[in-house]
Formats: structure tokens, sequence, C-alpha cells
């Protein structure tokens, strides 16, 4: 119980605010500001953002071309010839747009799991991340900490429903979190299709996508779906009747627990006598 409790205050440390980090880190002596070659630097691995905007990193890229760089990144020094960037990626690959040699960053000491802990909290707290790569980054927090969804809203000020919602995500197929990566279906549309089957949500997905539904309209169709999922149900055994009668050649409609048989002529009555007997 101890052990949760260290990892909790020591997350809670981090999601304060990243930049208090950076400080505890320098004010202990343990960072320092250095001009290092870029090609030394590796991306973070556990770096929860795989998607970059290319047109806002060329204006970053403008920027930092017209008034420097003026945050450093944070490194930490693997070894002699390599570091590992911990926060301020998008800088980094601006930086590298440029085509410079060198880019300013504070070195930090600090082990694997501070290392992944930096990392999702700065692109938490300073990114836009896509709905995917929050869920992750909530998942990864969690197993992290072995703490709660309530610990984990408490901590980073967010309510539990919403870490929820958020987590519920990666249940769905790979092609839809794909589809919500690139923008072809928004958030509001995912949390509807949450908890459908499988082989219904992708249906639904093409029909959003194909037609090019609101959430509204996927949640009147989906709700028109599951209805008349519960209407085929509840009439089950004249849907099985209808479908045996047509089998055998009668032409049949139904309306709930309605039947109609029609017969075309006196011989197809016959027929349908002799199949009762």
């Amino acid at each position: 119980m101890a052990k949760k409790s260290a990892l909790g205050r020591g997350l809670s440390s981090i999601l304060a605010d990243i930049d208090e980090v950076y400080e505890k880190e320098l004010g202990s002596n343990e960072g320092r500001i250095e001009e290092i070659d870029i090609e030394l630097i590796s991306p973070n691995p556990y770096q929860p953002r795989k998607n970059f905007n290319t047109q806002a990193l060329e204006e970053l890229a403008g920027s930092i071309k017209e008034y420097g760089l003026i945050q450093p990144i944070v490194v930490f020094k693997k070894d002699e010839f390599n570091y590992i960037l911990i926060a301020g990626e998008r800088r980094y690959r601006a930086c590298k747009f440029l085509g410079k040699e060198q880019i300013k960053a504070i070195v930090l000491n600090v082990n694997d799991i501070k290392l992944r802990e930096i990392a999702l909290i700065e692109n938490i707290q300073r990114e836009n991340l896509n709905p995917i790569e929050l869920a992750h980054s909530y998942k990864e927090l969690l197993e992290i900490h072995n703490i709660t969804q309530e610990k984990l809203a408490d901590l980073i000020h967010k309510s539990r429903p919403q870490i929820a919602n958020t987590l519920r995500l990666l249940n769905l197929n790979k092609q839809t979190q794909d589809f919500i990566i690139e923008g072809k279906i928004s958030q509001g549309h995912a949390k509807v299709l949450v908890g459908l089957e499988k082989d219904k949500e992708k249906m639904i997905v093409d029909t959003i996508i194909g037609q090019k539904l609101n959430v509204r309209d996927t949640e009147k169709l989906i709700k028109n779906f599951k209805n008349k999922n519960t209407n085929n149900k509840k009439y089950q055994s004249i849907i099985k009747l209808k479908e045996k009668l047509n089998n055998l050649g009668f032409k049949t409609q139904s309306k709930n627990l309605k039947l109609t048989i029609e017969f075309i002529d006196e011989d197809e009555v016959v027929k349908f006598i002799r199949t009762l007997d």
C-alpha cells in the first residue's frame, strides 16, 4: 500500500505542472542546458503522439527561424553519444525540418518510469492528442501506477466518466480507431458506437462515412437498428413460420403477430392444407 501511495505522490507532482518537473530537476543540479548535436537525439519510445500535423510543424519551424528556439527541448543522456527526447518533440521536429545541426536542450537524469510519465503528461497537458492517443495515455498511466480511474481523474482534474468514456474507445475495432485518428469520424460518433457488436459497428461506421451522418443522425440510426433487432426477437416465431412458408413456395406478408398468406388459386390452397396435414 505504501508503494502505491508513493507512486501516486510522484505522479501528482508531475501532473501539477510539467514545468515544475523541469525546475525540480534543474534546482537539484540534475539538469543543465546544453547545445546538442540534433543527430544524437532519438525520439522518446514512450511518446503517445504518433501523428504530427505537417502544416503546424511548418508554422512552428517558421517561428523558430524568425525568433529562435525560446524554450529548450528536454532530454536525458543515455550514453556518451545518445540522448533520448523527453519533451518537446514538435520543437525537435521543427528544428530538424529547418536543417539545424544543434538544438538547445535541458539534460535531465531520469529513470525509464519517470521518462514514460513525463512524456505522457507533457502530451496530455500541452498537445491536443486525438481521442485514441489520449485513451492510450490514460491507460498507460493507470498501468504504471496501478491506480483506479477515480484516482487518475482526481490527479489530472478530469471527471471519472470522462476518463472512462475515453478509455472505452479502445474497445472499438482497429479500423474504427484509425478512422477517429484520421478525423473521418468524430469522438462524438465514437462514443455512440461503443458497445455495438463488431459487425454492426463496422456497418454503422461505413454508413457514417458514406452518408456523412452527423452524431444525431448516427444516434437515430443506432436506435432504429436496436429497435428492429428487439422486434425481430419479439416476433421470432412468426418470422420463422414466414420463412418456412416462403421456402415451400407460398407468398406471405407479416406485421407483428399477424401473418397473411396469399394464394394464387384453389390448387395452392389444397397444397397448403396437405402441408398442414
